[in-house]
């Protein structure tokens, strides 16, 4: 399979790049700058452009791109790039897959979608939820219709908390909880939709071979915790205590609107539509995925 990936600089695209590879396929790499390799193309989102050999004879598209929601304090205009890194290079990739024919379309999302749920579960039935994550969720996913209209199988990717053992999430807490630092936010009972990056990956590659499965998709753990459950887990990994309660108010005051929308609320949502479709998980449990991200 010829399959052509955006955002295959960031943790999940680069490990994803590696694991297609690994599996036999040919990966072509879409990079902002000028090429420096043979599987390499540009493109230039803000432009509406895209090399158009990178899609030609292409079986599928996957689009991970995207600033970090949480790299920094949201300001007007880090809502605003947020907003502008998913939607226009969506729209752009839709395009071109409906331009060359492109069967299949795999495009990033999140359970942020959902809004807070508070401790109902959540499948990809489940409507879109309020807030400007799940507002810029919804409009993420719009930006596919082009692909969808021209008659490409669109998969949506609702990617949960990604565990990986370099980087991300797990990247900012191991120090904290290797210095006895770590805690609950706020009463902790906000739910946490974790993933391994093991099964992040494993959840793509299945969704890219099964031509059955198109839609929403939520790349969620099969067993959802709360903040307090995660917390106990993640001590538990990194064999050491982690006592600390930090406050709802506390948080709020330094981080601001990102700490209501993403640290003291949250998802409960389950992989439905990968169980039904027959995916089986590497890690079943947050405590099985966390041995795995704190070797």
């Amino acid at each position: 399979m010829r399959v052509v990936v955006a955002g295959a600089s960031g943790m999940i695209g680069t490990a994803l790049v590696a694991a297609l590879r690994s599996a036999g396929h040919d990966v072509l790499r879409l990079v902002r700058r000028p090429p420096s390799g043979a599987d390499e193309r540009q493109w230039d989102p803000a432009a509406g452009t895209a090399d158009d050999g990178a899609f030609a004879g292409a079986d599928a598209v996957v689009n991970l791109g995207g600033a970090g929601i949480g790299d920094k304090r949201w300001s007007g205009s880090r809502k605003q790039e947020i907003r502008d890194s998913r939607i226009a290079p969506t729209d752009v990739l839709a395009r071109a897959v409906a331009r060359h024919c492109v069967p299949t379309f795999l495009s990033a999302s999140a359970v942020g979608f959902y809004g807070d749920t508070g401790d109902a579960e959540v499948t990809e039935i489940s409507p879109m939820g309020t807030g400007f994550l799940a507002e810029a969720c919804a409009d993420w996913e719009a930006a596919t219709a082009p692909a969808a209209e021209a008659g490409a199988r669109v998969a949506l990717l609702r990617t949960g908390l990604v565990l990986s053992p370099t980087g991300g999430l797990l990247g900012k807490l191991k120090p904290l909880y290797a210095l006895a630092l770590g805690g609950r936010l706020g009463d902790g009972r906000q739910y946490f939709p974790w993933i391994s990056l093991a099964d992040e990956l494993g959840a793509i590659t299945f969704v890219l071979d099964n031509p059955s499965i198109s839609g929403p998709v939520n790349l969620t753990g099969p067993d959802p915790v709360t903040n307090a459950e995660f917390n106990r887990a993640l001590g538990a990994a990194m064999r050491r205590p982690a006592p600390w309660v930090v406050p709802g108010f506390a948080i709020r005051a330094l981080i601001g609107e990102f700490a209501q929308e993403c640290l003291l609320a949250g998802q409960r949502a389950v992989p439905a539509v990968l169980e039904a479709s027959g995916y089986t998980f590497q890690h079943q449990t947050v405590a099985a995925a966390l041995r795995y991200a704190c070797p």
